[in-house]
């Protein structure tokens, strides 16, 4: 490593201009960072980054020296002086890492100033990088806290950062070349999805989440491939829903040390969905698999990328993320092997159409031998109607319940359906497309959830932006939506004789605050519960669908049964999954056709259904494998 880091030092002298005093040159993760005594020269010498980057084959980033830096108080009071005040500044975050001062605004081109002018001038008065963000509507306690905890681990993260950078940079030591994926979850099950890919100089895993109907059931990490588990080189995950993140800091808990991939968004939404399942498992009795201790410790080995961004992670393979369409932040992982040797995407889960929330899922890659898909709704009878039919189909059940005087129960997942609900429900109301106006309740993590949605607008689609940034109107913040934070709310919620729509979670009703809407609400035939999201087998929120008119509940460890006499409705259309047709025609639409096509994610039928459909469509080599199951792709 050291002679590595000299010749990269060398190098990055060479070609960065003499009036650019570099103070240091480091590897911290995948990043070549070069630090600077004088920034603002480095900033205004054209493309030296992207020049570097071109040339090394490596990320590049340039920090100011930390010592020319200002302190942040006197920094924030120096960059109020220099910003206007039409900018409506509302936070400052120091970001010591980095050596960025993210600004908060109101209006953030006033920060940045004619083509860049007031940052030039920021960085000049006070070293540190500016980067303005506008001021989200809703604040995240979630990402306030992320930042403060990040920030009082800088010291620790930079040195778990720098042997990241060695691992990464160790060199390849054999001249074998093959790749290979063993499936330690989710494969001809929808749950636990867990994969591992091989090369010889390589080990890294992608996805590693819970089984949301028995979070007892793990992958399976104890098999040889993928002990001792600080032998990986890599964790990737796709998106933030437990079925694919769940089980992430279990892997802390017993012996990783290594990276987590993922995007901004992902990594927010991540530690508040695993906060949330260790407290809804402790409260329901269940000992989970890690605490908050092991949450945090895997927090500090996050290293967030942007779309499109190619990154090494390993001696011999590269990851760009690409839009997976799914829920926020959610991506399609592509890796590269070796220098030019294979390539093979992993899509998560992904949705092959424009949402309300997100563009349909990237089809645009360089290369692309090999795929590997989900397939939950990969049956050929899977076809849900257009999300135009599946909106007017809920709006007409909601109508029919309000005419009843009924509640509408909605289950839905904090992440992704409730803010596709929101926006429809949102605009129902603003154009009086229901009966009457009513009030649309949020219980569960669905108020800060959508909080981070606000957070990371530049992850949504151009229509959505353009309403929130140019037309004025935020569907998010409507005064339609009213939070649910207290147990006292919830039962005032529960006994108001008045019509009323409630979004709650669990989506699949196996756990969370939907539960006691449930108990309360099922008895009365007014009322409606309506499923927008995938029920997998073994939750109360399949058996409901399949029609279970008596369902067991415990309550303070007695035993009860709940008769179901609302009304059953299931929306099809709103899943963040792309139904059949679209799972072939994503096919159909990659820029570069893979030689081999692997399905998972999905029950046995559908996984077996879609691979023998996609071979006899396209002639391309399919598998459905088995848990447990290696397959060699070169």
């Amino acid at each position: 490593m050291p002679n590595r880091l000299d010749e990269l030092k060398k190098k990055v002298k060479a070609l960065i201009p003499k009036n650019v005093k570099v103070k240091d040159v480091d590897i911290e993760g995948p990043v070549v960072v070069i630090y600077v005594e004088n920034p603002q020269e480095f900033a205004e010498s054209g493309d030296i980054i992207k020049m570097l980057a071109k040339d090394l084959r490596k990320r590049i980033t340039v920090r100011p020296d930390p010592k020319s830096l200002k302190p942040p108080e006197e920094a924030k009071e120096i960059i109020k002086q220099i910003v206007p005040e039409d900018a409506k500044i509302t936070n400052f975050f120091f970001d010591e890492e980095n050596g960025e001062v993210i600004i908060e605004a109101e209006k953030p081109g006033v920060v940045i100033g004619k083509q860049g002018s007031t940052l030039r001038e920021i960085m000049k008065a006070v070293g540190w990088s500016p980067k303005p963000v506008r001021t989200p509507p809703i604040k995240s306690k979630t990402i306030e806290d992320i930042r403060n905890y990040l920030l009082s681990v800088k010291e620790e993260r930079r040195k778990i950062l720098r042997r990241i950078g060695e691992r990464i940079h160790r060199g390849c030591l054999y001249e074998d070349k093959w790749v290979r994926v063993t499936f330690l979850g989710g494969s001809r099950e929808v749950g636990r999805s867990c994969y591992l890919l091989q090369t010889p100089e390589s080990r890294i895993m992608i996805d590693c989440g819970v089984n949301v109907s028995n979070i007892q059931t793990s992958p399976y990490l104890y098999v040889p491939e993928v002990q001792p588990l600080d032998m990986i080189d890599a964790v990737v995950i796709t998106h933030a829903h437990l079925d694919h993140c769940g089980l992430v800091p279990y892997l802390y808990r017993y012996g990783y040390k290594g990276p987590i991939y993922l995007t901004a968004p992902t990594r927010d939404l991540m530690v508040l969905l695993q906060k949330d399942f260790i407290e809804v498992a402790e409260r329901e009795g269940i000992k989970p698999p890690y605490g908050s201790r092991d949450i945090r410790e895997a927090l500090k080995h996050t290293i967030t990328l942007d779309y499109g961004v190619v990154t090494d992670i390993s001696p011999d393979v590269r990851l760009t993320f690409y839009n997976a369409g799914h829920i926020l932040g959610s991506a399609i992982a592509h890796f590269h092997v070796g220098e030019g040797l294979y390539n093979i995407a992993f899509t998560g889960d992904f949705k092959f159409e424009r949402t309300r929330l997100f563009d349909k899922a990237a089809t645009n890659f360089p290369r692309l031998e090999a795929l590997v898909m989900e397939a939950t709704y990969g049956g050929s009878q899977d076809i849900q109607p257009s999300r135009k039919e599946a909106e007017e189909r809920l709006i007409a059940v909601i109508n029919e319940t309000i005419k009843r005087g009924g509640k509408v129960l909605i289950p839905t997942f904090a992440v992704g359906r409730s803010q596709e609900v929101m926006i429809v429900l949102e605009e129902a109301i603003r154009e009086k497309k229901l009966e009457k106006e009513i009030t649309v309740y949020l219980d569960g993590m669905i108020h800060e959830a959508t909080a981070i949605h606000t957070a990371y607008p530049e992850y949504l689609n151009s229509y959505l932006r353009d309403l929130i940034f140019h037309q004025g109107l935020n569907p998010f913040i409507s005064d339609s939506f009213v939070n649910v934070d207290s147990q006292s709310k919830r039962e005032e919620v529960i006994n108001d004789q008045s019509p009323a729509v409630i979004l709650a979670t669990s989506g699949m009703l196996n756990g969370g605050p939907v539960m006691e809407y449930f108990r309360y609400l099922a008895e009365d035939e007014k009322n409606t519960i309506v499923f927008v999201g995938y029920q997998a087998e073994g939750t109360l929120g399949r058996r409901i669908q399949k029609g279970w008119k008596e369902v067991p509940f415990t309550v303070d460890g007695r035993r009860e049964v709940v008769k179901v006499n609302m009304q059953v409705e299931t929306v099809d259309g709103f899943s963040g999954h792309s139904d059949r047709r679209q799972l072939m025609g994503y096919i159909k639409a990659l820029s570069s056709k893979p030689e081999k096509v692997v399905t998972i994610h999905g029950e046995e039928s559908k996984c077996v259904d879609l691979a023998s459909s996609i071979y006899k469509a396209y002639r391309i080599e399919t598998r459905a494998p088995y848990n447990l199951e290696t397959i060699r792709f070169i």
